[in-house]
């Protein structure tokens, strides 16, 4: 089951990945700091999930500039996204959730997609300091891209 808007966001824990080693990461860790964005895609080296953390890239200082902290997730293994961050050259972290725990916890999982089982749904939450969710969006197609204008609006809106 999806969380909703206003709810307090599951904490987590998974490996940040840097494009060159992987450590723990703890949700809870984070908060305090900047609104974080929560985006979670379903395989690393595919086209439409390229695309998305492409666009996170180039957008990475419009982010800066509204407080926000990028992070990407998937079930890839910690060594494929560090991989996919050098071969895309990601000026942001990836979070690998190859146990499938935080897509199944903030109900982004395709349970089956095209016989893949267990694979993030390509989704966003957008998380406040606090870790309330401030925006939350989750496809069901894996062929469509999010609104990189509402997501960028919600975190403008946390500033007033």
């Amino acid at each position: 089951m999806a969380i909703e808007i206003g709810q307090k966001a599951p904490d987590f824990s998974a490996w940040v990945c840097d494009g060159e080693k992987f450590q723990p990461f703890k949700l809870s860790e984070q908060l305090g700091k900047e609104n974080l964005v929560l985006a979670f895609f379903p395989f690393a080296f595919s086209s439409v999930c390229t695309n998305e953390v492409c666009k996170f890239r180039d957008d990475y200082a419009i982010f800066g500039k509204l407080n926000a902290q990028v992070f990407a997730i998937s079930i890839d293994s910690p060594f494929t996204l560090n991989a996919f961050i050098k071969a895309q050259n990601l000026n942001f972290k990836l979070l690998s959730d190859f146990n499938k725990s935080v897509s199944r916890a903030y109900g982004a999982l395709h349970e089956d997609l095209a016989g893949f089982m267990g694979v993030s749904k390509r989704s966003i939450f957008v998380l406040e300091k606090t870790g309330k969710v401030l925006y939350r969006w989750i496809s069901d197609d894996p062929k469509v891209m999010p609104d990189f204008a509402e997501v960028q609006k919600s975190l403008k809106a946390a500033q007033k």
